[in-house]
């Protein structure tokens, strides 16, 4: 199965970079909104600041980056892309962008008009990206567990942004629903099948590829993206049915395959075959565990929802599974892939007589590892806040905020390094002829 590795079919670097570029911004923001809260971000889900916090984060850093790597990812492992890519992230990005600052604006104000004019916004930015998605897909044989979970993904987008924009809807229109209900619902969707399953279709392909691993068993491969996405319609039966217990096997359900998934992952990273762990590898590790740690609280739950009243039990819960599995995920698959992606744009411009492009150079890995000790003891923070959020939770937000802002920086100078080696080589005798 190949990723990333023809540009043939891939869509000019600026498409996706300037989602890549973005999402650490909104990292560093929400770090800074809860330096600026302090502990009552950890308090309670329901309050604004938390709310606020909570979609700068899988809105703004998640979505962000996940939209930019499918398309890049849609042409080049389906085989089939978006019909006009730049203008597509053109038009998506600043929707998206604008509509994350107008939802947690309409959060911390109570502003009715910011959420709905939230709503619109992501729903047009989500909307056409998936509609221009589906058009490209639509037909296609599901070849790989990867292209299988690239559609269900999408499914899972759809949902969680629809789930989203009702609860949003609802709380500025004062409509009577079952809000803990669905946003707990709202929740599962876009961590499960959207990020989820998303995550598992890259992470068949780049985990062997980037992390010189073993493939994934294939078997296992092809059923994990459909098995999370049935156990989130039995959920989504249970609570428009009213039967709890489903709901609790649903929970259970996906603790035992995110857990089973995650123990895979490493195993195969186990049997690597490079011997030193570089920022990526590291990354995926400490996301895994985190992975675990969460998935294990959520078994918990499940059996004895008694537990999850506990004050500490929710923020640690988010903590662990956002900020940490998902956060390092992300991010190490970013360390990758956008110098992998410049190496090779640079390599298509090549002309006889040119000296081979340094990939290493374009984003060294001794700033990936230095980033990765930043985002680590801002997870620690976080971690620890969940118990003490009056001492700790204004230390992890700037923490989080530095570790935001570095990425960014690794990631700027990537890119800044690319344009420089392609002036230069546009400027190489060996481009004219000589």
């Amino acid at each position: 199965m190949e990723f990333f590795v023809s540009l043939d079919n891939a869509p000019p670097l600026a498409a996706p970079l300037r989602f890549f570029l973005t999402g650490p911004l909104f990292l560093g923001l929400a770090g800074l909104l809860l330096a600026w809260t302090g502990g009552e971000a950890f308090a309670s889900r329901w309050l604004p600041e938390t709310l606020a916090l909570v979609h700068l984060f899988t809105i703004g850093f998640m979505l962000q980056i996940m939209m930019g790597a499918l398309i890049q990812v849609l042409p080049v492992v389906a085989g089939v892309g978006l019909r006009r890519p730049m203008l597509v992230a053109r038009l998506v990005h600043p929707l998206l962008t604008l509509g994350a600052l107008l939802l947690a604006a309409g959060f911390l104000g109570a502003s009715p008009l910011f959420l709905r004019l939230a709503v619109l916004l992501l729903a047009l930015g989500v909307g056409g990206f998936l509609l221009g998605a589906a058009a490209a897909i639509a037909g296609l044989a599901s070849t790989s567990p990867t292209i299988r979970g690239l559609k269900l993904s999408l499914l899972g987008l759809t949902v969680t942004v629809g789930l989203g924009a009702a609860l949003a809807l609802g709380l500025s229109y004062g409509w009577n629903l079952p809000y803990p209900e669905l946003a707990n619902l709202h929740a599962a969707w876009g961590l499960g099948a959207w990020s989820g399953v998303l995550l598992a279709a890259m992470a068949y392909v780049v985990v062997p590829m980037f992390q010189l691993t073993p493939g994934y068993p294939a078997r296992p491969s092809w059923w994990y993206p459909p098995l999370l996405t049935a156990l989130l319609l039995l959920w989504s039966a249970a609570v428009a049915a009213g039967w709890p217990l489903p709901i609790r096997l649903a929970q259970g359900g996906l603790a035992a395959a995110g857990a089973a998934f995650a123990i895979v992952t490493l195993r195969l990273q186990w049997r690597r075959r490079r011997a030193r762990a570089d920022a990526t590898s590291r990354y995926w590790q400490a996301g895994l565990l985190t992975a675990l740690a969460a998935l294990a609280m959520l078994a918990a739950e499940s059996a004895w929802p008694a537990i999850g009243g506990h004050r500490a039990w929710t923020p640690l819960f988010a903590v662990l599974l956002i900020s940490g599995a998902f956060a390092c995920f992300i991010i190490g698959m970013l360390c990758k892939i956008v110098p992998f992606l410049a190496w090779m744009h640079l390599q298509r411009d090549m002309r006889p007589g040119m000296p081979m492009p340094n990939m290493n150079r374009l984003l060294p890995d001794r700033a990936a590892q230095r980033q990765l000790w930043s985002h680590l003891a801002a997870l620690a923070l976080l971690a620890a806040a969940a118990f003490l959020p009056a001492w700790l939770a204004r230390p992890a937000g700037l923490m989080l905020a530095l570790a935001g802002g570095w990425l960014w920086w690794n990631l700027f100078g990537a890119a800044r390094r690319y344009r420089l080696q392609a002036a230069e080589m546009a400027a190489h005798p060996a481009a004219s002829g000589g």
